[in-house]
């Protein structure tokens, strides 16, 4: 739920009228943008303010992996939670099963012990586990990281066996997940290309203002057509066949992350009270151009436009199709 940051009623006209300008300009405005990949600092936020230190340290341990991919696979894992278990007994923020974790594990903050449940130690032994597989499949052909990704998931000895990525559905998944969100926890070196959706993304909250807000709402008839902010996000981005989480801060790792100066009309931005921590995202809304959004704010207000610079602004985020896929769905309503 989002604190009130009040737009005129006056402005609102002037929203509307620009409204269909900004969206047929997005694509004509972007023409020279491009993304140049390359990238392997963190965005700002992306990663909680208390492990950033150590992906950024252990995301240099070897050529194969980087910050960003470090972070992607904690987040794809245990979505930083550094107490998750899995019915597999996966343990901690690495999500390493005990036979892994006997073999594999390290004693990364130099204390004596070696803690699946500390992440001091956990994050360190994944990067750890990471590069030594790179070095098993360093002689196959293709990728490295790709190939150091598929040895997570298949094994060393299937990546050897097929030359590269197996042919095992699950396994190229495992890749294309990772190195898909590995682009929402890497700064741009660039401007990121505009969406081919935002228009019509944009098109559907502008059909809802006016709208009463629900939290929880998803807009469906027992809802009674309402929704909360994330459901109002998730329900846009739906209608030009894109399936967003349900909720706020997991939408947020739904694609790379333009800058403020280079927000297009379709990019989701977010708003939070800790600004150093994505996973502490309350708020998100459409960016719509001018400095508005669409958004459903809070309990009593409708979805309206509203400015998008109040302190509370953390950042945005430009959604892809691969993105948003590569993201957890089955998490509760915020």
């Amino acid at each position: 739920m989002r604190k009130a940051w009040l737009l005129g009623g006056g402005a609102v006209g002037v929203c509307l009228g620009f409204l269909a300008l900004l969206v047929v300009g997005t694509y004509s405005a972007a023409a020279g943008i491009r993304n140049n990949g390359g990238a392997v600092a963190l965005v700002k936020g992306a990663v909680p303010a208390l492990y950033q230190g150590l992906v950024e340290k252990w995301g240099t341990l070897c050529p194969a992996i980087n910050p960003a991919l470090l972070a992607a696979q904690l987040y794809q894992e245990s979505g930083w939670n550094p107490k998750a278990q899995s019915p597999a007994a996966a343990q901690g923020i690495a999500q390493f099963i005990p036979g892994t974790w006997s073999a594999h594990g390290v004693d990364g903050d130099g204390d004596g012990d070696r803690d699946v449940w500390d992440p001091a130690d956990a994050i360190p032994s994944a990067a750890s586990y990471d590069c030594k597989l790179a070095g098993y499949v360093k002689k196959a052909p293709g990728d490295p990281t790709d190939n150091m990704l598929a040895a997570y998931n298949a094994g060393a000895y299937a990546v050897i066996k097929y030359g590269g990525v197996p042919p095992y559905r699950e396994t190229q998944n495992y890749v294309k997940i990772i190195r898909t969100l590995e682009k929402s926890f890497a700064r741009p070196v660039g401007r990121v290309q505009p969406s081919r959706q935002a228009a019509g993304a944009i098109y559907f909250a502008q059909q809802k203002l006016g709208t009463k807000y629900l939290w929880g709402g998803n807009g469906t008839p027992e809802h009674g057509g309402r929704f909360d902010c994330s459901g109002l996000t998730q329900a846009a981005y739906r209608t030009v066949g894109i399936e967003l989480p349900r909720v706020a801060n997991d939408q947020y790792n739904a694609g790379p992350h333009p800058s403020r100066d280079e927000l297009l009309p379709g990019d989701l931005v977010f708003f939070s009270d800790d600004l150093a921590n994505s996973r502490a995202i309350r708020h998100v809304g459409l960016y719509v151009g001018g400095g508005y959004m669409i958004n459903a704010p809070y309990t009593g207000a409708v979805i309206r436009f509203d400015k998008i610079d109040t302190p509370d602004y953390f950042g945005a985020t430009r959604v892809t199709k691969d993105g948003a896929a590569a993201l957890p769905t089955a998490r509760p309503a915020e």
